[in-house]
């Protein structure tokens, strides 16, 4: 595992509603993150057909994005979600995983621009493409517990 994917999996590690939703990094590096949504009882949306839920599929790629920062990054911050942009192209496939790519494409000393899309089996045929801007807020002020346990040190 590479530096930038403990990173991400440190970062992905304490987001309790992602571990719950049993998400986890499939590959980053600093072009970007891939993250894997495992398919489950608790993210359909229809329960006659076995659709997932939109929020679910929300979820991942705010995640994503928002995790795709430490690829880009030279060291943790905190950068909550502006806005977040998802245009969906059609349902998942009820019974397989989804995955989230998402990268950074622009960097300003306020903001991070992110951009993904959501694919199952092919990334050519996504089931919705993402933009989202992120806020720099700069390195965690308290004690840096986060930041640090983000970046891999022990703490």
């Amino acid at each position: 595992m590479t530096d930038i994917e403990k990173r991400c999996q440190n970062f992905l590690s304490v987001l309790r509603h992602c571990q719950l939703l049993g998400m986890s990094v499939e590959h980053a590096d600093e072009k970007g993150l891939v993250l894997k949504l495992p398919y489950s009882d608790s993210i359909i949306g229809n329960p006659v057909t076995g659709v997932v839920h939109g929020g679910a599929i929300t979820t991942l790629m705010d995640t994503c994005c928002g995790i795709s920062t430490v690829c880009f990054l030279p060291d943790f911050e905190i950068c909550p979600t502006l806005d977040l942009r998802i245009d969906y192209m059609h349902p998942a496939e009820p019974g397989k995983d989804i995955f989230g790519f998402a990268e950074c494409y622009r960097l300003s000393p306020t903001v991070i621009f992110t951009r993904g899309i959501a694919y199952q089996d092919d990334r050519e045929q996504p089931i919705a493409h993402v933009v989202g801007t992120f806020m720099r807020m700069g390195r965690p002020a308290s004690d840096g517990t986060l930041a640090r346990s983000i970046d891999g040190e022990k703490v």
